[in-house]
C-alpha cells in the first residue's frame, strides 16, 4: 500500500512582501494570501482527502484553516515547520537564500541545517506510513519540508531540490503530488 500526499504551500506572508525569509519567525499570511487561500478551496474541489496536515506556524495555520476548515480535519504538526535559520530567522531574503544551499549539512548559526528539516519530515513520514496506509492526505506547510520531500520520496539531491525548485522557475501550481510508498 502507500500514502497519497499533496502539498501545499502556505499564502503570501506579509514577510514574503518584504522579501524577507521568516524561517521561524511566525508571520501571518497577508491579504493576498487570504485571497490565494481562499482561491485554493475553489481550485482543489474535486480532490478529496482524508486529513489536512499543516506546519504549526501562524502562515501554515491561517492557509490551512481558509482552505480546508468545515471540510477536512486540519492538524497542525511542528516537524512541517520552516527550517529555522536560528540568527537569520526574519533576515532580507536575498541574504537568506544565498546561504541556504550552503547550510544542507551545516546548521545555521543558532538554528538547523536542511539535513535537520529533512530528519524530521522522515519522522512525519514514517507516522504517516502507520496511520494512514491507503489514505490521500494534503500538507499545507513551507520550502524545506517540500524541497526534504522532493530528496526523499523523488531521489533527488539538494542540488537538484534546489535549483528545480518551483519559486526558483516560478512554477507554482495548486498543488504537487507524492507518493509515500
Amino acid at each position: 500500500m502507500s500514502v497519497e500526499i499533496t502539498y501545499f504551500v502556505h499564502g503570501t506572508t506579509f514577510d514574503n512582501e518584504q522579501e524577507i525569509s521568516s524561517g521561524w519567525k511566525d508571520v501571518d499570511i497577508s491579504p493576498k494570501g487570504i485571497e490565494q487561500s481562499i482561491a485554493l478551496k475553489d481550485q482543489v474541489k474535486d480532490k478529496k482527502f482524508d486529513v489536512v496536515f499543516c506546519s504549526d506556524l501562524k502562515r501554515a495555520v491561517h492557509s490551512a484553516k481558509l482552505s480546508f476548515e468545515g471540510t477536512y480535519t486540519i492538524v497542525p504538526d511542528a516537524r512541517l515547520r520552516e527550517c529555522s535559520y536560528g540568527d537569520f530567522n526574519g533576515k532580507p531574503s536575498e541574504v537568506v537564500e544565498s546561504m541556504q544551499e550552503s547550510h544542507v549539512t551545516e546548521k545555521f548559526p543558532n538554528g538547523e541545517s536542511y539535513e535537520v528539516v529533512k530528519s524530521r519530515i522522515a519522522d512525519f513520514l514514517e507516522d504517516l506510513k502507520k496511520n494512514y496506509d491507503g489514505k490521500h492526505v494534503a500538507i499545507v506547510a513551507h520550502k524545506a519540508p517540500q524541497l526534504s520531500l522532493d530528496v526523499l520520496l523523488r531521489g533527488k539531491t539538494w542540488e537538484q531540490a534546489f535549483a528545480e525548485d518551483w519559486r526558483k522557475t516560478h512554477s507554482w501550481q495548486p498543488g504537487w503530488e507524492y507518493i509515500l510508498n
